[in-house]
């Protein structure tokens, strides 16, 4: 029997699983193994080897495998633009300037919930995307999502520690740097 095609996928998760968990309790200054795997993560492996029917009925930590919240939605988008934010560099070419403010008006134009949307919308015309640097980038980042966190009532995040707290991604041989190319059609070296 051939190995299971998801295998790689699970091996690659737990990597990334297991990096962000040690970057997280660094930053709140409590450090658990990082070779701990989550109940989440054995439940999620076990799905490889399941039905779709035995899928449906999965439960992840209490919750039923459904779309997700808006909320939910919100975290993970802003998780992935710090991130990306994170690695943008410090001297980036005029196509990443492009991209980046190009992603953010698709985002105003395409994110699945349109109230969001909508409001993402009129924080761009008021905040115009800002790329010149790593440094522009993120402290625009963290500008804009202060102000969509004033607007739900929550705490604003000091920008200053952005850093601190997206850091970059450690990843073997820079392969997590935003290398960028001038046209779709070319590779990344």
């Amino acid at each position: 029997m051939s190995e299971n095609p998801l295998q790689a996928l699970f091996q690659t998760f737990e990597k990334v699983s297991n990096s962000v968990r040690h970057h997280v309790c660094n930053f709140i200054g409590h450090l658990q193994p990082p070779s701990t795997i989550s109940s989440s993560y054995k439940e999620l492996r076990s799905l490889s080897d399941a039905s779709p029917v035995q899928r449906k009925d999965v439960h992840f930590k209490g919750k039923s495998a459904a779309p997700l919240s808006k909320e939910e939605l919100g975290r993970a988008t802003w998780t992935f633009l710090h991130t990306l934010a994170a690695q943008y560099p410090d001297n980036p070419t005029r196509q990443q300037k492009k991209d980046v403010k190009e992603l953010m008006a698709i985002l105003s134009r395409m994110y699945p919930c349109m109230e969001c949307a909508d409001h993402f919308k009129e924080v761009l015309r008021a905040n115009p995307v800002l790329a010149g640097s790593h440094d522009e980038f993120s402290q625009w980042l963290c500008h804009v999502h202060n102000v969509v966190n004033r607007s739900l009532g929550k705490v604003v995040f000091p920008c200053e520690r952005v850093d601190a707290r997206w850091g970059k991604l450690e990843c073997e041989q820079r392969a997590c740097d935003l290398l960028g190319s001038t046209s779709f059609g070319e590779e990344r070296h």
